[in-house]
């Protein structure tokens, strides 16, 4: 990086108060300050603020100021507007879902990192309640916290289903395994895609409960049975039967070695015509630098609040465990749709 260092000083301060700085920009946000200066199309005034939101002098200033050294705000002849980062903070569904989702479900466990660097553990998750892993306490997350959860779980994925399905469904199956259905949408989807398909839904047994609301609010009782199921025991196994094995954005949630256990898993209950769909946003193979930032972000996540020794992984990575298992890739679908995810369509060997 080619860089002087006097800038690399001004960037490291940005780092030393990014957390501060973070939440002033919520504040701005939520308190509708940003949202009246972008009406307001380059004529906003500080004295407008505070008049029209009610909002202290002293507040406002400070918002201001921070926002304008943050270049998300500019100031001409005591005129305001929004910068073009400062319209990316208020209209991109990309920032704004992860915005929330770092307030609302990292940002007071972050603390914790260190120690869950040190131990492997989500030491993190403790602000929430005890649980070894988020997904078992996921269900009893205050409403706030859950909602920025599952909005940032499915906006990494909803953009890939619709050409996700054609994949899929290109050779019919019958019977189709949901691993990690979470709260039923792709399964949802798929019963509305494909009239004739059967499928089974495999997690553990608090998201199966959320997936069973969505299921009976849709009428598909008769086509989505469930299957609780703790995949990081080793004694239960994955029931056989299936056409096609789907794993959407799940394995990300293991370790390496965890990934490995799932994998020979879905190989003992497959046969040579199953086929193993596995979609996933790989790091290593996004179109732009602001994926591929959000998602090694998103690592950290993982380390501190899910389960302390998960990660977005590399596309190498995962051929490598694909093989290991005793699969082959045999298509592999990248980037689908507008999305961030590949889809690897597996075989035994």
């Amino acid at each position: 990086m080619n860089i002087s260092a006097i800038d690399a000083k001004y960037e490291a301060q940005k780092i030393a108060f990014a957390p501060i700085t973070f939440q002033a920009i919520m504040a701005m946000k939520n308190l509708g300050v940003m949202e009246y200066i972008y009406k307001k199309r380059g004529n906003a005034t500080q004295a407008e603020i505070i008049e029209d939101l009610g909002i202290s002098k002293y507040s406002v200033e400070v918002m201001l100021e921070t926002a304008e050294v943050m270049d998300i705000i500019e100031t001409k002849e005591g005129k305001l507007s929004l910068s073009k980062i400062g319209f990316f903070l208020l209209r991109d569904e990309l920032t704004r879902v992860n915005m929330n989702f770092v307030n609302d479900v990292c940002y007071d466990g972050s603390k914790y990192l260190e120690e869950s660097l040190a131990t492997n553990k989500p030491a993190g998750l403790k602000v929430f309640g005890e649980w070894d892993t988020v997904y078992e306490g996921l269900s009893k997350l205050e409403k706030p916290v859950r909602k920025s959860w599952l909005e940032f779980d499915h906006f990494y994925s909803q953009d890939a289903f619709d050409s996700a399905l054609e994949i899929v469904f290109k050779n019919k199956p019958g019977k189709l395994f949901d691993i990690g259905g979470n709260t039923g949408k792709w399964s949802i989807k798929c019963c509305g895609y494909d009239s004739d398909v059967n499928i089974k839904i495999l997690d553990l047994p608090g998201q199966i409960e959320m997936a069973k609301k969505n299921i009976a609010d849709n009428n598909l009782q008769d086509r989505i049975e469930f299957h609780p199921i703790n995949l990081l025991d080793t004694t239960q196994k994955i029931p056989q039967g299936a056409d096609v094995i789907w794993m959407s954005q799940f394995l990300d949630c293991f370790s390496e070695e965890e990934i490995l256990v799932i994998l020979l898993n879905c190989a003992q209950a497959s046969t040579k015509d199953t086929t193993i769909y596995i979609m996933e946003p790989f790091i290593d193979n996004q179109p732009y630098e602001a994926a591929t930032y959000s998602l090694v972000a998103t690592s950290l996540y993982f380390t501190c609040i899910a389960n302390g020794n998960s990660k977005m992984y590399k596309l190498e990575t995962f051929k490598e465990l694909i093989d290991k298992a005793g699969m082959q890739i045999i298509e592999t679908h990248a980037l689908i749709g507008d999305s961030y995810h590949t889809i690897l369509a597996c075989k035994l060997k």
